[in-house]
């Protein structure tokens, strides 16, 4: 079939340029919607264009242990439950094939009343994600397992492979956290006059009868949950989230074209807080990395050991987002991210699907953990660190992050208290 691209205005000419990768994902699973239904919902785009995207001042390294060098493993160190849910239950969809590599539709997203807190109102960024236009709260069963934390993986399988780790079975949002739903709480935080977490809260309360994750910096100890202080780095106001006006935050004051991108400029607190009150918690380190390089497969990359490219098929990264670059060209174009533009909508690159079909596993924004930095405890069951370290654990690149970043055994670690526009979430839910 022949499409007329030649003609019409910009957004109608990138529609059209979108709709192969959009005819891929609805192949795979849109239920009644056409491609050309989901097109307005979250185009991909793809194409030619610039790189060498932000960096936070945070540290990173690929393996278990302290930071390493900026080339191989990052740059140092960074100068730095059960939640109570407000109403509603969880849009849990479909678990996916343990193949990964669709990102297929789960749930329709049309019952709004089925829905965690950040997703009750429906509309953008709330029930209109993905290729499919599907709920943004969908949460898909990762089955638990044993795995390595530091681990390679080129071509042959994992070698060099240490700091094995059991993790059980848990659920984790397809998406991360967009501006609508995000939106949505910092309604319900009301300027502080609202609601904020009880003491205790966001345990993984299915574990250890109630006391939740095993604290690997302290024999016989547990995750503490919310406490106290941490309320003094949760104040989510528009001058807050106004971490770099003008260029790369997601929020606006009122609801507007962002409501699909994912929320960014917010602390490790407000992410924890977050997941709270939408009936879920943060994922632990373990957790994460587990899900993002598929349990025992140990992956290469999330969707598998296909080169992720620069035409944004599997994942958002080096500034290559809206226009990608030629492969002919230099693998890093001169140009830096300059505009939201840089940062898609969430989940359009279906490709990109994890083992159990979370999407943005790699690339788009680095996800704040539960975990305090540190050095690998091993072996561990069901464990994060929850008292022996200062900075907390972010996890996958972002959007303006090179390649190395996407490997799912790479780790970053930052101040909790810090705002920038690299760093964004997703929350984890009882199974």
């Amino acid at each position: 079939m022949e499409l007329p691209f030649e003609h019409g205005t910009e957004s109608e000419m990138k529609s059209r340029k979108a709709l192969p990768m959009v005819l891929l994902a609805c192949a795979l699973g849109c239920g009644d919607r056409s491609a050309l239904d989901v097109l307005g919902a979250a185009p991909l785009v793809t194409g030619g264009g610039p790189v060498e995207g932000p960096s936070s001042s945070g540290g990173a390294s690929s393996g278990g242990g302290s930071s390493g060098s900026s080339e191989a493993n990052g740059s140092g160190s960074g100068s730095s439950s059960t939640g109570s849910s407000s109403g509603g239950t969880l849009s849990r969809g479909s678990s996916a094939s343990s193949s990964g590599a669709s990102g297929a539709c789960s749930s329709n997203g049309s019952d709004s009343g089925s829905q965690p807190p950040s997703c009750q109102p429906g509309g953008a960024g709330m029930t209109n994600c993905g290729a499919c236009s599907e709920s943004c709260c969908t949460s898909l069963e990762v089955t638990g397992g044993t795995f390595q934390r530091t681990y390679t993986n080129s071509v042959g399988g994992p070698t060099n492979e240490a700091d094995p780790a059991t993790v059980s079975g848990f659920r984790l949002d397809k998406y991360l956290v967009t501006v609508g739903r995000f939106r949505q709480f910092v309604v319900a935080w009301n300027g502080g006059t609202g609601w904020t977490p009880a003491g205790g809260s966001g345990k993984h309360a299915h574990l250890n009868g109630g006391k939740g994750l095993a604290n690997s910096a302290g024999t016989g100890t547990y995750e503490t949950g919310w406490l106290t202080a941490n309320a003094s780095n949760m104040a989510p106001t528009d001058d807050n989230l106004a971490c770099d006006p003008g260029f790369l935050q997601t929020w606006t004051a009122s609801a507007g074209d962002n409501e699909n991108r994912p929320i960014n400029c917010v602390t490790w607190e407000e992410a924890y807080a977050f997941c709270v009150w939408d009936g879920g918690f943060l994922p632990s380190e373990a957790e994460w990395e587990y899900a993002a390089a598929g349990g025992s497969q140990e992956r290469e990359y999330p969707w598998g050991s296909t080169d992720p490219g620069v035409t944004n098929q599997y994942a958002i990264y080096y500034c290559l987002y809206p226009n990608g670059v030629n492969s002919s060209q230099a693998p890093r174009p001169s140009g830096i991210c300059t505009t939201v533009m840089n940062i898609p909508p969430v989940g359009i690159v279906p490709l990109g699907a994890g083992r159990w079909g979370q999407l943005d596993l790699a690339g788009e924004m680095r996800e704040w953990n539960l975990d305090l930095y540190a050095s690998y405890v091993s072996p561990c069951t069901d464990c994060a660190d929850a008292t022996g370290g200062y900075y907390r654990v972010l996890r996958s690149g972002t959007f303006g992050d090179p390649p190395d970043t996407l490997l799912p055994p790479y780790r970053f670690d930052e101040t909790s208290s810090d705002r920038n526009s690299n760093f964004g979430f997703r929350c984890a839910r009882t199974p």
